[in-house]
């Protein structure tokens, strides 16, 4: 840690640390002990003026930076005279404190559906085992489908080489394509199985052909009702697609999910956990290799799952939709 030295009083002004470490106007500094080797304090004004400028975007005062890291959150702080002089370890320890990582960011958007809070109310019923405030029974099932897309073939232009000792795996940048599938796959959100198949396409046709591969195998072919949460994806959208799939089989219940909400479809969970386990990094000679590792994987895992501890529920959805309200609110009215 550098040694500091000067100090910030509550008026925001630079002082000069004095030998009591106390400012000359009487605020407190820090203690720097050369004599003695001791440690350099800095006053709490200083810490949470530091915390607080971490948490404003840096392009907010029309600076070069996207994104602050320790570094350049110390040399703002010494530019506009709060210090002398600060490492950027010390600025990271105060911000882990309060577990603030302003490198780091995440994508997120609005609900932009107007019935948001009512379809996705549905799906969180469904989760609990509850539909139209009445509880689901044992021959009620719950699935949850989508199609993950593009998953390409790619021919590395050299062998990948296995990690050894001090080396990790390493995998040729160039590759060539050799195709790609549309992974179609469903849920059973309750009992962890697991249906799926490769297509060369998505759409209705694809998207049909799983529904029977479910439907017509028990427990679901006899089954009271089966509801399948799915989003609004041009295979299964809008009242067409309710109708197309209830006149092929009368116990089907399709539930939309809102637009733009796929974190509420449980099977998107289970594909990120396939892409990190069976498809990274992508080194397939053939399209029959990656339907072979996918199919492999999907039998593998069943024989391993349990259904997902799904937490999140209409109240802390309440929650939530009257906090980003009220975000709205405020970023309107600035």
């Amino acid at each position: 840690m550098r040694r500091s030295r000067a100090a910030c009083g509550p008026d925001g002004k630079s002082c000069r640390s004095g030998g009591n470490g106390s400012s000359k106007n009487g605020s407190p500094g820090w203690r720097i002990n050369r004599a003695r080797g001791g440690p350099e304090l800095f006053p709490p004004e200083v810490i949470v003026t530091v915390k607080a400028l971490a948490c404003e975007l840096p392009s907010d005062a029309r600076g070069p930076l996207a994104r602050w890291s320790t570094s350049e959150l110390a040399a703002a702080t010494q530019r506009s005279g709060l210090v002398a002089s600060i490492s950027g370890s010390t600025i990271w320890r105060w911000l882990h404190e309060d577990a603030i990582r302003p490198w780091f960011h995440r994508s997120w958007l609005f609900p932009r559906d107007p019935d948001f809070a009512a379809k996705a109310s549905r799906i969180l019923d469904l989760y609990a085992r509850v539909w139209n405030d009445q509880p689901l029974t044992a021959e009620d099932f719950v699935i949850s489908a989508d199609e993950k897309t593009s998953i390409q073939a790619r021919r590395r232009c050299h062998p990948t080489q296995p990690p050894q000792s001090g080396r990790v795996m390493k995998v040729e940048h160039e590759y060539e394509r050799a195709g790609a599938w549309a992974y179609v796959a469903a849920l059973d959100v309750h009992h962890a199985r697991l249906f799926g198949r490769c297509e060369l396409t998505t759409g209705i046709a694809p998207f049909d052909r799983l529904v029977a591969q479910v439907m017509t195998a028990p427990p679901y072919r006899d089954a009271r009702r089966v509801f399948w949460i799915v989003d609004n994806g041009s295979s299964h959208r809008g009242a067409r697609a309710v109708g197309r799939l209830q006149r092929q089989y009368p116990n089907l219940v399709l539930v939309h999910g809102p637009i733009h909400a796929s974190w509420l479809n449980q099977i998107e969970i289970y594909f990120s956990i396939v892409q990190r386990k069976a498809l990274t990094p992508n080194d397939f000679a053939t399209l029959a290799d990656v339907e072979h590792r996918l199919l492999a994987f999907q039998r593998h895992y069943e024989t391993l799952a349990r259904p997902f501890e799904w937490t999140f529920t209409r109240h802390d959805l309440a929650r939530l939709l009257a906090k980003l309200d009220a975000r709205k609110a405020d970023s309107i009215a600035a």
